[in-house]
C-alpha cells in the first residue's frame, strides 16, 4: 500500500546531495527508488526547506553555498509548482502558525525521546509533526509517516482506518 510521506531536512540534504551531510545518500536513493515504486507522495514541508537552507548557508565557500542554494531553490520550485518526486505541504496562515506557536513550548519542555532526555522538541520538528498531525487528518484510509534519519521523527506513522 503506498504511503503519503512528510520529508525530513535529514532525507532532504542527502537528496539534494549537500556535502557533509550526505553520508546516507546511498541508503536514501535506495529507499526513495523503491518508494517511487510503491508509489508513496512525496510531501515537503516548510520546516524542511528552511532548515535544509540554514545548513547550506554554513557551507565553507561562497560557491558551494551558492551552488547548493540553487540546488535547494530548483527542487522547491518544482515541488511548488506539483512536479514530482515532491509537492510543498501546505504553508499554514497566520492563525494556525499562532497556534502552532502556542503549542510549542509545551513541545520544548518534554523530553524529545527515552534516546534524547535532555532535549526537547524544536521549533522545526514541532512544525513537521504538525504537518503529519494535518496530514494524518485529511488521509485517514492511508499510511502518513514522516521520511526521517532521525529517531524521533520517524516513530511518527499513523495506520489507517479500514
Amino acid at each position: 500500500m503506498s504511503e503519503v510521506v512528510l520529508i525530513d531536512t535529514t532525507i532532504f540534504l542527502n537528496v539534494i546531495n549537500v556535502p557533509g551531510l550526505n553520508q546516507d545518500r546511498e541508503d536514501v536513493f535506495n529507499e526513495f527508488e523503491a518508494r517511487i515504486k510503491r508509489g508513496d507522495h512525496f510531501l515537503l514541508p516548510m520546516a524542511t526547506i528552511w532548515e535544509s537552507g540554514n545548513h547550506i548557508s554554513r557551507l565553507s565557500s561562497g560557491a558551494r553555498r551558492r551552488e547548493f542554494a540553487r540546488v535547494l531553490a530548483d527542487q522547491v520550485n518544482m515541488a511548488l509548482n506539483g512536479e514530482v518526486p515532491f509537492r510543498a505541504t501546505h504553508f499554514p496562515d497566520r492563525n494556525e502558525f499562532h497556534k502552532w506557536l502556542e503549542a510549542f513550548p509545551d513541545a520544548a519542555m518534554r523530553n524529545k525521546s527515552e534516546e534524547k532526555p535532555n532535549e526537547g522538541t524544536s521549533l522545526a520538528d514541532h512544525s513537521i509533526i504538525m504537518e503529519w498531525e494535518r496530514t494524518v487528518s485529511q488521509n485517514p484510509s492511508r499510511i502518513v509517516g514522516i521520511w526521517s534519519l532521525d529517531v524521533d521523527l520517524r516513530a511518527f506513522r499513523s495506520e489507517p482506518d479500514i
